[in-house]
C-alpha cells in the first residue's frame, strides 16, 4: 500500500470529499476507472542525472505498461543503429499478423514499402501498433521471440519488475512492468542514445500523404518538456512518461493509471513543477493544462513519498468534473475505435492543422489528424479527428456543435486511411 506523507489526515480528508462528491454525480452505472488517488495508480519522478527519486506513489507495484512497452521496442531499435545492424532506411517486412494489429495503427498492408526510419517516427507520434509488429520481428524474427528479448534487456538495464511479450503494449495478463522500472528506461534512452533522443519531440510527420501529429500534448502545453511517451489500454488506464528541462536540469516523471488524458496531463504538470520547487529550480507561473470545463481542486489527490526537501503543500487538479459529466470512456472489448470526426476541409495545411487542432481542444477527445485530398481538382487538406468509437464521434460532433463548430461523423467505410 502506498505510503502517505505527514499531513495524511488532512490530505486524506480533502480526497475523501472529493472523491465522495464525484461518486454522487457519477452514472453508477458505469464501471469504476483507474484515476489519481486508486489503488491502481503509480507514480514517480527522478531527477535524470542521478536517478535520486523526488516524489513517488507505489511506484515498484506491477502495472501493465500500454503503448509504455514501446519505449523498450525503441531501445532495442537505437541498439541495432548503433551498432549498425540496421541503418533508417532498412526495409521492415510487414506480415499479415502485423498488419492486423489492433489500432493506433499505421495502416501497414502485407508488401507496403517501408522503412525503419517510418517506423520509428509512427511509434512516436501516433504509437503505430502495426509499425512496431513489424519492427520487433524485424530484429527479432518473432514477436514472441523479440519479447524475450525486451525482457532479457529489461533485466540488463535494472529493469527487475518488467516483462515483455509483445512490441507494441497491446493487452496481454503476462507483461507488467512499474513505474520506476519506466523511469530507468526513460534514463537509459536519454544517457545511451543522446543522438536519437530527438525522435520523441517529434510533433508530427507525413506518411504517404498524411500529417501525423503526435499524441503526446505535454509536448505542447508544459515549458520544457522535450517527450517521451503516452499509452493506454482498458487494463492500464492512462500511463504517461515525461522527460523536461529547466534551468539545464532534466526530470524524468512516470504516471501509471489515470483516468483520463486530462487527468493524466494535469498531474503530471503538477508533480514535475513540485518536484522542480523542491529543488529550488524555479519554474516560474504554474503550468495550466487546457481542458474544456472546470476543473476541482483536490489536494494531494495522488499518494506521495517525498524526498526531505519536498514538503511544500501544492494542489493537483483532477479533471473530477468530466468523468462526472460524461462519465467512464472505458471501451467494451472489441469494440474498434475507427470513427472520425471531420470538422472541415481547407486549401491550406497550416489552418487544416490548427482547425483540427482546435476541435480537439473543444471536444477533448480524439486525436488531430490531418489528410491530403483534392477539392475540385485542387489540392486540399480535410481536418479531422480520428480514433473514435460510433457514440465517440458522435459526443465530440456534439461539443463541438455546441461550441459553435461545424462537423460531421465520419463512418469506418468512409475513412481513406486507417487509424487509431
Amino acid at each position: 500500500m502506498p505510503r502517505w506523507g505527514r499531513n495524511f489526515p488532512s490530505r486524506a480528508r480533502a480526497l475523501l470529499i472529493a472523491l465522495s462528491a464525484l461518486a454522487l454525480l457519477a452514472p453508477q452505472s458505469r464501471p469504476a476507472q483507474a484515476q489519481v488517488g486508486s489503488e491502481r495508480f503509480s507514480s514517480i519522478v527522478v531527477n535524470a542525472a542521478s536517478g535520486t527519486i523526488l516524489e513517488s506513489a507505489d511506484p515498484d507495484a506491477l502495472r501493465h505498461p500500454a503503448s509504455l512497452a514501446k519505449l523498450m521496442t525503441l531501445y532495442m531499435a537505437f541498439e541495432a543503429l548503433r551498432d549498425r545492424r540496421i541503418t533508417l532506411d532498412t526495409p521492415v517486412p510487414v506480415s499479415f499478423h502485423c498488419a492486423s494489429m489492433e489500432p493506433t495503427k499505421l495502416g501497414l498492408k502485407p508488401g507496403m514499402p517501408f522503412v525503419v526510419g517510418q517506423a520509428i517516427l509512427g511509434m512516436v507520434t501516433l504509437s503505430a501498433n502495426d509499425a512496431a509488429c513489424a519492427l520487433g520481428e524485424l530484429l527479432g524474427g518473432s514477436e514472441d521471440r523479440f519479447g524475450e528479448m525486451m525482457t532479457l534487456r529489461a533485466r540488463a538495464l535494472g529493469m527487475p519488475h518488467s516483462t515483455f511479450t509483445n512490441a507494441s503494449g497491446l493487452p496481454d495478463p503476462d507483461m507488467w512492468t512499474s513505474a520506476h522500472d519506466m523511469a530507468v528506461l526513460a534514463r537509459h534512452l536519454i544517457t545511451d542514445f543522446p543522438e536519437d533522443y530527438h525522435y520523441f519531440s517529434t510533433t508530427s510527420f507525413v506518411f504517404r500523404g498524411v500529417t501525423i501529429f503526435n499524441h503526446d500534448t505535454m509536448l505542447k502545453v508544459y515549458p520544457g518538456a522535450d517527450g517521451l511517451k503516452t499509452g493506454y489500454t482498458n487494463a492500464s488506464g492512462h500511463n504517461l512518461v515525461t522527460s523536461a528541462v529547466r534551468d539545464g536540469v532534466r526530470l524524468i516523471g512516470v504516471e501509471m493509471g489515470a483516468a483520463s488524458n486530462g487527468e493524466r496531463d494535469i498531474y503530471m504538470a503538477s508533480v514535475l513543477n513540485a518536484a522542480y520547487t523542491g529543488i529550488d529550480v524555479p519554474v516560474g507561473r504554474p503550468t495550466e493544462v487546457a481542458n474544456r470545463i472546470a476543473l476541482m481542486g483536490v489536494a494531494h489527490a495522488a499518494t506521495l513519498n517525498h524526498s526531505p526537501r519536498m514538503t511544500v503543500e501544492r494542489e493537483t487538479h483532477l479533471a473530477a468534473a468530466e468523468q462526472a459529466q460524461h462519465g467512464s470512456r472505458t471501451r467494451p472489448a472489441g469494440v474498434a475505435a475507427t470513427w472520425a470526426v471531420q470538422v472541415g476541409v481547407y486549401r491550406n495545411e497550416r489552418i487544416a492543422r490548427e482547425a483540427a487542432f482546435t476541435a480537439h481542444r473543444l471536444a477533448d477527445d480524439g486525436e488531430p489528424r490531418v489528410e491530403r485530398t483534392s477539392a475540385r481538382g485542387r489540392e486540399a487538406w480535410r481536418a479531422q479527428l480520428v480514433g473514435l468509437t460510433g457514440p465517440e464521434a458522435e459526443g465530440a460532433c456534439s461539443r463541438l456543435a455546441h461550441h459553435r463548430t461545424p462537423c460531421m461523423v465520419v463512418r469506418p467505410e468512409a475513412r481513406e486511411v486507417a487509424s487509431r
